[in-house]
Formats: structure tokens, sequence, C-alpha cells
């Protein structure tokens, strides 16, 4: 939707991907499209991809070969057609009024980047200890938010809105770790102004019996 934004949940996997979409069809702000990308996945994700789909017509199933999360996200940009652009991971959940707060801030704010606060959580939903919360709504620019930079907030991907524009000359860097790190600098450079929202909208979930660490 012109008007919306474009959320693109990535790298899809099964234990939490239901839970996930789940949240993103939840959103108070209802026009956007729903980009699922099935990178590759060997278990039944794919069918529920389909599944998902097949109920709800803003959702967009998009298959492609194992190619890491960094593809998947390319994949999700290049295919969404929003003027807002945002990321959740399949092991996530995400906050009812996530979108609306963020939209509703960059709007207000003349902001390219709108960044929410996240909790940590248990597969459960259970909340977790967490060494910085952000404490106050602000608006940065872009010096601003690049001095921020040693704090995760401000480089992770998923606790955001993106202006659609951003993408123009940025693409993740396929085959790295902590592919954030390499673009989150790219992204705030094109930026006048980064809004902050001090509530935790993004519920980032830490597996434990993940066999390897999250990206």
């Amino acid at each position: 939707s012109t008007q919306g934004y474009s959320s693109a949940a990535s790298d899809v996997y099964k234990r939490q991907l239901e839970k996930c979409v789940d949240s993103i069809l939840a959103q108070t702000f209802r026009d956007f499209e729903l980009l699922l990308i099935d990178d590759g996945s060997p278990d039944n994700c794919p069918a529920l991809c389909e599944e998902a789909a097949a109920r709800d017509p803003r959702i967009r199933v998009i298959h492609q070969k194992n190619a890491g999360l960094s593809a998947a996200r390319n994949t999700g940009v290049e295919a969404a057609r929003g003027e807002w652009i945002g990321f959740v991971d399949s092991d996530d959940s995400i906050a009812p009024e996530m979108y609306e707060t963020l939209l509703t801030y960059a709007r207000r704010d003349g902001a390219q980047i709108a960044v929410c606060d996240y909790l940590l959580v248990t597969e459960a939903g259970e909340p977790l200890p967490s060494s910085y919360r952000l404490e106050e709504d602000k608006v940065l620019d872009r010096v601003g938010a690049l001095e921020q930079m040693n704090r995760g907030h401000f480089k992770v991907a998923w606790n955001r809105l993106y202006r659609r524009e951003l993408f123009e000359t940025v693409r993740f860097p396929v085959g790295k770790i902590h592919e954030d790190e390499y673009t989150a600098h790219q992204f705030y450079w094109q930026c006048e102004r980064i809004t902050i929202a001090a509530k935790p909208l993004y519920f980032y979930c830490l597996l434990y019996t993940s066999p390897s660490p999250r990206d």
C-alpha cells in the first residue's frame, strides 16, 4: 500500500513462526502488506506460510533457495510496495501498536527512521533482564544516531521502520554474521531525523535450546 509499510518476516523458523505472523496481523495499523520470505526452510514452514497467505490477502509468500538472513531481507526489500519498511525475525513477535506508534512518531517528527525499545523474552514470552533500556522519547540527527551505535538498540534492523528511499543504495551484506552492524551507519547517514519511541514494542526471543546463537 502506498500509505502503509511492508514488513518482511525473514528466515522462517517453525517453532515461533505462527506466533510471529499472528502478532503482525494483529497490528492496530491495518494498511500494510506482510512479506513472508521462505529462505529454503527444510521443515513445514513453506506450507505454514502458504496457509497464512490463504487466510489473509495482505500476505505474500516468496520462496527462495537458502541464502541466509541478509538475502531474505534483501528479497523482502526488493518486493516491498510500501512507503515504509520494517523487519520482524520469525523467532520474535511485536506489540499490536508497534507500527502505528512508529508511523505516528515518524510523521510527527519528519523522521526517516523510527526506532522503539525492545524486550528480551523466553519462548513462553516471559521477559528477561536487559542491560540497557531506552529512557526517553527523543529526536536525533544523523550524527546523534551514529554516536549511539555502541548500543544494540541503534544497530539492529528489526526495532524500527525505515523510509523506503533509504534502501535505494543500501542492501544487507550476504554471508555476514551481525549483518545489521554493516548497514546501520549507512541508513543513518542518509537521514535528517531519527525519532526514538522509548516503549518496548518488539519482543526478541532468546532460544536457549537452539544449537547455535541467533544472528
